[in-house]
């Protein structure tokens, strides 16, 4: 499958980052805007409450539906927000870790950031993203 995305690493920049610095798509491409990604069960109760990793896989199941509903999946994704409810850096790691995990070698260019609070109640984590398809 041709993908739309095409991620962008410099040699000037520091390999430390775990997710290319940009992203293109060409102009035919549709792009999708998804709404913040939230650790939310069907019935609309929270999910791991209290479990930063937890919280990220729920994320991320929710993500992937999202993407689905809007004909694309996660290779489509051109960038990442991911936002973490903590003034611990060790935080956001383990939120970080699921998020790189799910996404690969498809490493997108994503800011994560510590947050004082989300919308849910004992909401940890949060996923925006925006993703890009060439539609046949």
């Amino acid at each position: 499958m041709v993908r739309a995305v095409t991620l962008i690493r410099s040699d000037a920049l520091s390999d430390v980052a775990e997710y290319a610095y940009a992203a293109t798509a060409p102009a035919d491409a549709r792009l999708v805007f998804l709404a913040g990604s939230c650790p939310l069960e069907q019935d609309g109760s929270t999910a791991a409450v209290g479990d930063y990793a937890g919280q990220a896989a729920k994320c991320l199941e929710n993500l992937r539906t999202a993407l689905a509903a809007a004909g694309a999946d996660l290779e489509d994704v051109i960038s990442t927000r991911v936002l973490v409810a903590s003034a611990r850096q060790e935080d956001l790691v383990v939120a970080w870790k699921v998020v790189r995990d799910a996404f690969g070698a498809h490493d997108v260019p994503s800011t994560l950031l510590g947050v004082t609070v989300l919308g849910y109640h004992d909401q940890l984590v949060e996923i925006e993203a925006v993703a890009a398809v060439l539609d046949a």
